[in-house]
């Protein structure tokens, strides 16, 4: 250890040095003049110790450990205390779980057994606070045993959960049940109202029909609904191609070269190719391979329960139809007539992939017909024997039995002779059900050459 001490003279300081305890000072004095003396004496300045810091690093490093060891052992206690709060913790909400299912439906043994249980653990809590506070000793449970627990906890807690989620369900699903039954009850109602306002705008008297009583006027019913809504279709298509910038009239003669008026064209265009194939009970798709094996039973079954759904309804809930409606608007619809009217084929692609619905009118439209055909469609195979489709030829001869003109005349003046009438075109199909005969509507021809 080294003492330095600093004398101030009246000039230069004087310094003096001890290299040991106990040994004679020696003073060192620089000062221009040697006979001057010191003013002040070595005791009355300070002195600064100088001490080596190695000294002090043993002690040190003895708090240092003595603190690590009483943080681990701080640790080590307070582990077994923290697991069984969470145990505590986990039970509590596992009993919980348990009280709230067991209100609905209403148990009383179980919700007493899950109040004991949660006032157990609510007790062990508190025990365990305790403990901590006032430094008591307490028995935990071993580390394992206490994570199996809680885990343990857990999984019942998620069980409860997934039976009390499930019973939720139930009940919406009994929900959702109660409101479609009070909507078609409404519905019904609506279309009783409808069926006395307009009583050949809908198929509200067909409802309440029993296969043993079908008669010819049900299928007339069924038809005169049906081509109401073709009709609707084609002059919403005709709207749409005019919008577009197409000429109808060029369009109407390419249909038919020989037409008085170009929406009979079109209605002919449409009807033709919703009802080819009309005949078969598969309609002659891939998609509606089983329809091949129903008898009348299951037809008329299929209308009964399909009258009072909306097209979106039974496309919806019944394949077949789906597949229907699918192919036959693809097959009306041309790719090049799509995109001049929405300027994509969206609707094309949307239909093709089966991922839903076009939202569009002109689907609504066509998706409307489509359903009313279908319900015919089921209708006409609901007759044993199965009733007839019938067409008439361009060029044959008119017949007031088995057609009707489709412009109001039987008979035609050309060049103020009277002629007797030919066909141009069928515009909508004939049928024979049983011994009764449906005319199909026809358009004559203005170049017939037979005289009467």
């Amino acid at each position: 250890m080294t003492l330095v001490g600093l004398e101030i003279t009246s000039t230069m300081p004087t310094f003096i040095t001890s290299s040991a305890p106990g040994a004679p000072r020696t003073t060192t004095t620089t000062t221009p003049h040697a006979s001057s003396s010191p003013s002040k004496t070595f005791n009355q300045y300070p002195t600064v110790l100088l001490s080596d810091a190695n000294t002090d690093n043993p002690k040190k490093e003895h708090q240092q450990q003595q603190q690590q060891q009483q943080k681990q052992k701080q640790q080590k206690d307070t582990e077994p205390l923290l697991d069984n709060i969470f145990v505590s913790i986990s039970g509590i909400k596992a009993s919980y779980a348990q009280l709230q299912l067991a209100q609905s439906p209403y148990n009383p043994d179980t919700i007493q057994n899950a109040d004991e249980a949660i006032v157990f653990q609510l007790k062990h809590l508190s025990q365990l606070k305790h403990s901590y506070l006032k430094n008591q000793p307490f028995t935990p449970q071993p580390p394992l045993s206490a994570q199996i627990q809680e885990q343990q906890n857990l999984l019942k807690t998620y069980k409860i959960t997934i039976k009390k989620l499930e019973s939720e369900l139930h009940y919406k699903d009994d929900e959702i049940h109660s409101i479609e039954s009070q909507l078609l009850e409404a519905q019904s109602q609506c279309s009783s109202i409808e069926a006395k306002l307009h009583p050949n705008r809908s198929l509200s008297a067909l409802r309440d029909l029993h296969l043993s009583g079908l008669n010819p006027t049900h299928f007339l019913s069924a038809l005169r609904y049906t081509v109401k809504s073709l009709r609707h279709f084609v002059k919403h298509l005709m709207a749409e191609m005019d919008s577009a910038g197409w000429d109808l009239d060029a369009a109407a003669t390419a249909i038919h070269n020989d037409t008085p008026r170009r929406d009979l064209a079109f209605e002919s265009y449409v009807s033709l190719k919703m009802f080819s194939d009309f005949q078969r009970p598969d309609y002659g798709l891939r998609g509606l391979d089983c329809c091949g094996s129903w008898d009348q039973h299951r037809f008329f079954n299929e209308f009964s329960s399909s009258t009072h759904l909306s097209w979106n309804q039974l496309f919806k809930r019944n394949a077949q139809a789906w597949e229907f409606v699918r192919a036959k608007y693809l097959a009306i619809v041309h790719p090049k007539m799509e995109a001049s009217f929405f300027g994509d084929l969206e609707q094309r692609g949307l239909l093709s992939s089966g991922r839903g619905f076009p939202d569009s009118e002109l689907f609504a439209e066509f998706a409307e017909m489509a359903r009313r055909l279908w319900l015919l469609h089921c209708l006409f195979f609901s007759f044993s024997p199965a009733p007839a489709i019938f067409q008439a030829a361009r060029g044959v001869r008119f017949s007031d039995v088995f057609m009707e003109n489709a412009v109001g005349e039987e008979t035609t003046s050309y060049g103020g002779t009277k002629r007797r009438p030919t066909v141009a075109f069928t515009v909508v199909p004939g049928f024979r059900v049983g011994r009764a005969v449906i005319q199909c509507r026809v358009c004559l021809s203005s170049k017939s050459n037979q005289r009467s």
